[in-house]
């Protein structure tokens, strides 16, 4: 079943508003088996909120506008439906006794213009609002339903919950739509989607079809999984075997398949193999730590992090000799390798990371241009180092520069023994 979703308000078309509300009804319906296909921001504009559901209302069988139900001149949802449905538009006096007793309550004398709330378009079911003023409406035109609810988040999710038991959910059958997330470092989005697509293309036609969209997002590449199912448990079954085809296909670069962000699953894995980590960093300026240290828990295994933004600072905090940065400069794979030893052996911990790099915008040379970053990762017995050219700016180097220092330890970690095997070893 096909969806739009519209939002009504000016504001929400300026800088400095943004609509929430559709990503929640986006959510609920999909649990219930609804297809989102549009969503729309609207101005406070008759003609032009009329024009987008009258487009709608061609397609889609569910309408769900937020917003424009105040009591003011520009709010215009009910004047809008009253027109596209040919419905004139009565004051529904028992709508403007709650609203009166509402103000009651409260010690106050209602406005006479909260009567707009009260309006109503002829055969239309009214929906109540504890939470509010204004009342929700329901109609239906042939094959589409039209839900209006208030814009204010704590009167429309009370709202939409109830609109959905009572009135949407009944009608699906139980079916709806259930997603999975594959997340992917490493590797550029042409490639994965040439080794993912001979395999997700012939989902669509089998029992349980499943739809797939590749998203490219700062640092990695995200599969988006989504299943329509009669139940949860079939869903899951047929994603599950999904996720096992793509991960054969993709190998490890494949690092989460639950939606895990990457420092979430390294931390996971210092913890079940009960290893620690401490950190050198200097281009990323305590995003990494900061990153490592963002997850619940993470007290079990960092054990610290410190800034070598400075030469002086690499020689006196991660044990970087003078001349190994003279002879190759701060930016070089074997300054980041004896800044992963030097802060590993300094802590006594399991895992040292050490990240020098150029920023930017400045600083760059025709050998080492802005973007360039050496990452090293150092173990009892291995030591990883690369040089990554990224592109952006000074905040898009910063963060692939931690994603790629994560990911190199996720790959690590996940070959090592824990730590006390490692320390009977030792």
């Amino acid at each position: 079943m096909r969806a739009c979703i519209v939002a009504i308000g000016s504001e929400m078309l300026t800088p400095f508003r943004v609509d929430t509300n559709s990503l929640l009804i986006t959510d609920r319906l999909n649990t219930i088996g609804y297809d989102v296909r549009l969503k729309a921001v609207v101005a406070d504009d008759v003609d032009e909120l009329a024009r987008v559901l009258e487009g709608a209302l061609a397609w889609a069988d569910l309408i769900v506008v937020t917003g424009g139900l105040g009591p003011t001149e520009d709010d215009i949802t009910r004047d809008a439906v009253a027109r596209v449905f040919d419905m004139p538009l009565d004051v529904d006096e028992r709508i403007v006794e709650r609203i009166r007793d509402r103000f009651a309550r409260r010690g106050m004398t209602m406005p006479e213009i909260n009567r707009r709330q009260a309006m109503v378009p002829r055969g239309a079911t009214v929906l109540a609002n504890p939470n509010g003023t204004a009342p929700g409406l329901w109609l239906e035109r042939d094959q589409t339903a039209l839900v209006l609810l208030p814009g204010p988040p704590r009167e429309m999710t009370p709202m939409l919950e109830s609109v959905i038991r009572e009135r949407l959910a009944p009608k699906t059958g139980g079916r709806g739509l259930f997603r999975r997330v594959l997340k992917i470092t490493g590797r550029a989005e042409s490639d994965v989607d040439a080794r993912a697509q001979p395999v997700y293309s012939k989902w669509t036609a089998q029992s349980v079809p499943i739809s797939t969209t590749i998203l490219a997002v700062l640092g990695q590449i995200e599969l988006h999984l989504t299943a329509q199912a009669a139940s949860r448990i079939e869903a899951d079954e047929a994603l599950e075997a999904a996720v096992r085809e793509l991960q054969d296909a993709l190998g490890p670069a494949v690092y989460s398949t639950d939606g895990r962000p990457l420092e979430v699953v390294v931390g996971d894995l210092l913890r079940e193999r009960k290893l620690t980590i401490a950190v050198a960093e200097s281009c990323t300026g305590g995003l990494l730590t900061s990153r490592l240290t963002d997850v619940p828990g993470s007290s079990e295994y960092v054990e610290r992090g410190v800034v070598c933004y400075s030469n002086r600072a690499k020689t006196e905090l991660a044990d970087v000799p003078e001349a190994l940065i003279v002879a190759h400069g701060a930016v070089s794979e074997p300054v980041a390798r004896a800044m992963a030893e030097g802060i590993r052996w300094r802590s006594g911990t399991n895992i040292g990371i050490g990240v020098t790099g150029i920023a930017g915008p400045g600083g760059g040379t025709p050998e080492k241009p802005v973007g360039t970053v050496a990452i090293a990762v150092a173990a009892d017995e291995e030591v990883r180092v690369r040089t990554f050219q990224f592109l952006g700016g000074r905040d898009m180097v910063k963060f692939q520069s931690a994603q790629s220092a994560l990911n190199m330890t996720r790959v690590m970690v996940a070959k090592l023994q824990s730590g006390r095997e490692w320390a009977e070893r030792r």
